[in-house]
């Protein structure tokens, strides 16, 4: 029977990071995947996705490149953008898988399940593992109204394996992150979208709502409106179409439909109770501040474990999980330092906490905001609406969270993350040089909104000059 230190059960963003930097780290790993080597994100969900994305905003661009002084309009092409995010996806790939071998991971390719704490089955064959992480990720809902059907009903995942079928006129489904992004790429690669929802989109996510208002404002300039209180109550699917039969009572026929109702966690056939893990009320994998089972030897990580269901939340509890499977107690999951990124009309992100959570933990909260209707480069990309926001302690200058609305927002937001829950955040802020113009330096004029707003002036540069010094 082979021997590792840790065995990590999926390789999506999380189980591929974890086997790195454990493997860096000197540990012997194996890494055991049944499915496509990267999981969902790389092959059906963050990559294709930020492929797709590129090229809608471009085609998005159309409406402002005569003023620039560029003649003609780009004309989307749905089938070629297929094609082009595989490229993406197996250059990746290929450079992922090959990764794995030089820091001499052991990788099968079979499903794994336990047999007991410190053993698991893979195919025919036993290993023994001191310690796992199971970062299995999770597959799409279908609703009751529905059943997959090809070409016809599909998910996300059916969409980025095989061409899109034939047809203008789509339905996309869902109110979350998913259907919000969809609805607009689809839109933008020329599909007629009828985007159905129960509530308002990212309602139930934590983005303010002056930015939820500023998205729909973009969506809706770009003919992309939710119908929302509109969830379909049955679907009839025929050789040619889909009939779909709203709440009050009409119908509408499209060519298909994309199903973007939310995800549910890859947890069955591991073996969890002959391992001890547990699960949560919530159906997810019950795990710790540690990332921790209830198994001593074991975590769980992603989305099979976290209701987040972020790329970027396995990221940074594989991290977390690699540290205490090497010290034990060293190192503990923190919200406030993980970004949350929606891709659509406009950019949205996100990290910690908003005013309202903040004084929900009994903390006086201080904003800062920088709009970007006077930003040099807002104005000079032709995107400027949008928005840079801090909330800070008030009383310690900690940094508590930021949210970032516009162009490359997701890429700016980080310019915050390594001060993230610091108290002298925003004297570091504030001390820095900015390149100029960017989108990133609206953090420093938020900085010093915030400061003459709550008298800080004195205690945020005197800091930062005593930092710099």
């Amino acid at each position: 029977m082979r021997r590792f230190d840790l065995a990590v059960i999926g390789s999506g963003p999380g189980g591929y990071r974890a086997a790195v930097l454990a493997a860096l780290r000197g540990l012997r790993v194996a890494i055991i995947e049944k499915g496509v080597w990267g999981g969902t994100c790389l092959n059906r969900g963050c990559v294709p996705k930020k492929a797709w994305y590129h090229t809608a905003r471009l085609a998005a661009g159309n409406t402002g490149y005569a003023e620039r002084g560029l003649q003609g309009r780009l004309t989307p092409d749905l089938s070629q953008a297929w094609r082009h995010q595989r490229e993406v996806v197996a250059t990746v790939r290929g450079s992922y898988v090959d990764y794995l071998k030089r820091l001499g991971i052991a990788a099968f390719e079979a499903e794994a399940r336990f047999v007991s704490p410190q053993e698991l089955a893979i195919g025919g064959e036993r290993i023994h593992c001191e310690h796992a992480v199971i970062a299995t990720g999770s597959r799409p809902i279908v609703p009751d109204w529905t059943t997959r059907a090809p070409g016809r009903v599909l998910t996300t995942d059916d969409l980025f394996d095989a061409p899109p079928p034939p047809g203008r006129r789509v339905a996309v489904i869902g109110s979350g992150v998913i259907g919000t992004e969809m609805a607009f790429i689809l839109a933008m690669l020329g599909l007629d979208i009828l985007w159905l929802t129960q509530s308002s989109p990212l309602a139930r996510t934590r983005f303010s709502r002056q930015a939820r208002q500023l998205l729909a404002s973009a969506l809706e300039a770009h003919g992309v409106r939710a119908r929302e209180s509109s969830r379909p109550r049955t679907c009839e699917i025929d050789t040619d179409g889909v009939t779909l039969t709203l709440p009050d009572g009409t119908s509408e026929r499209v060519d298909w439909l994309l199903l973007g109702a939310g995800r549910r966690p890859n947890i069955e056939h591991l073996g969890l109770e002959a391992a001890g893990v547990t699960l949560a009320a919530n159906r997810f994998i019950a795990v710790n501040d540690l990332m921790r089972t209830t198994a001593e030897n074991i975590y769980a990580i992603g989305d099979c474990a976290d209701p987040a269901m972020t790329s970027n939340h396995a990221l940074a509890e594989a991290a977390v999980a690699v540290a205490n499977v090497i010290e034990p107690g060293s190192r503990r999951r923190s919200e406030v330092n993980i970004p949350e990124v929606v891709y659509s009309a406009m950019e949205l992100a996100r990290f910690g906490w908003s005013e309202e959570e903040a004084e929900e933990q009994d903390l006086e909260p201080a904003t800062g905001f920088a709009g970007l209707e006077i930003s040099p480069a807002a104005l000079a990309l032709g995107e400027p609406r949008g928005f840079a926001r801090v909330v800070a302690d008030h009383d310690s200058g900690r940094l508590l969270g930021a949210e970032a609305v516009g162009a490359h927002a997701g890429e700016w937001l980080q310019a915050l993350l390594p001060v993230a829950g610091r108290e002298d955040a925003l004297a570091s802020v504030a001390a820095a040089a900015w390149n100029h113009p960017s989108l990133g330096e609206e953090w420093l004029n938020a900085v010093e909104t915030l400061a003459a707003k709550w008298g800080l002036e004195t205690k945020v540069f005197t800091a930062g000059r005593k930092t710099a010094e």
